[in-house]
């Protein structure tokens, strides 16, 4: 868009326009948000926030086959907002040390009216 097709309602709208993130960063952000719509995701991720689980400990809280589950945290993991390690023979996932995790582990608390504990 350029200049002489803005429309000039406020004095910082082109400053604004012109600052919006690359079409590159709107799909990851777009694509995260798609993800965590999913109500199984959510609330995989509402765990993962407060507590790390192996995959039968999720099944169970979110009442789902150890199979579904964990598709649902492959997806999560690909999409880098939870980690795992290997404890014994099992897999243990907590939510990922990044700075989009964070912020999805305030909005999560805030929104359902959670605190962690100290």
């Amino acid at each position: 868009m350029t200049n002489s097709q803005l429309h000039h309602h406020h004095d910082d709208s082109q400053e604004i326009i012109c600052s919006l993130p690359q079409d590159s960063a709107i799909e990851k952000v777009s694509a995260t948000f798609q993800l965590i719509s999913d109500p199984t995701r959510l609330k995989i991720l509402l765990l993962l926030c407060h507590c790390e689980e192996c995959v039968n400990n999720i099944a169970v809280a979110v009442n789902m086959s150890s199979p579904a589950v964990s598709h649902h945290l492959r997806l999560l993991k690909q999409a880098g907002l939870i980690s795992s390690r290997r404890l014994g023979k099992e897999i243990h996932y907590k939510l990922s040390d990044t700075p989009e995790a964070q912020l999805l582990h305030r909005s999560i608390d805030d929104i359902f009216d959670i605190r962690c504990p100290s």
